[in-house]
């Protein structure tokens, strides 16, 4: 079974402080707002509603946990270069989201998603360079590439990879479509070997908070 088949909502969290400590393994999901995270994340999860689709982009406001099982999460981070909310709101977001990506330990990757149609912006540029530094793994999800034709589509994914590896050899890409189910297992191989099970080891029920 896909071990994302297993996730189940844990906690939001507001303030570093809130991070659960009994986590011992974690893969972050970030992107630009509206390049399809959320329904990203759902697919992965065969779910509908795991994580809130908006039509409004920007509404993932906190970092939102999603139990993997044994101690391991799933992180849904706020959305970046949309969301239009207060000033002190979004320097809040811009701190919080900083600090965790930077210094939480149990971080093992960053599974960055970026609309195939419109890769490589220049948000996305920035948070691969200040990632940089961890040493930590990024693996781009190239999503909507229902949207482009095959040629079209492998094309870009030979860019992106190409960019991806004159920075880092721990940065990686694929193509991803929500809509047609592409590219779920090459993601799951992906962050099964970050969070050190395989991709297919999920019988277990992950736990949720307070059970």
């Amino acid at each position: 079974m896909n071990l994302f088949q297993q996730a189940v909502f844990y906690t939001t969290v507001n303030h570093l402080r809130d991070l659960p400590p009994e986590s011992t393994a974690e893969i972050a999901f970030a992107g630009r707002s509206n390049a399809g995270k959320s329904s990203a994340i759902n697919t992965l999860a065969n779910r509908t509603r795991l994580a809130f689709v908006s039509k409004t982009p920007g509404r993932t406001q906190h970092l939102n946990y999603f139990s993997l099982g044994q101690n391991r999460f799933m992180v849904d981070l706020p959305g970046y270069g949309y969301a239009k909310v207060p000033g002190a709101v979004k320097d809040h977001w811009r701190e919080l989201l900083a600090q965790y990506l930077a210094e939480r330990p149990q971080l093992k990757g960053l599974i960055l998603i970026m609309d195939s149609r419109h890769p490589m912006t220049e948000l996305d540029s920035q948070m691969l360079a200040w990632f940089l530094p961890t040493g930590k793994p990024v693996h781009c999800l190239l999503t909507k590439s229902d949207k482009l034709n095959r040629s079209d589509s492998m094309s870009v994914l030979r860019q992106v990879k190409a960019e991806l590896e004159a920075l880092s050899p721990n940065y990686s890409a694929q193509l991803f479509s929500s809509p047609k189910r592409v590219g779920m297992d090459e993601v799951g191989e992906v962050v099964g070997r970050w969070l050190g099970i395989a991709a297919d080891d999920g019988h277990k029920r992950a736990p949720v908070k307070g059970e």
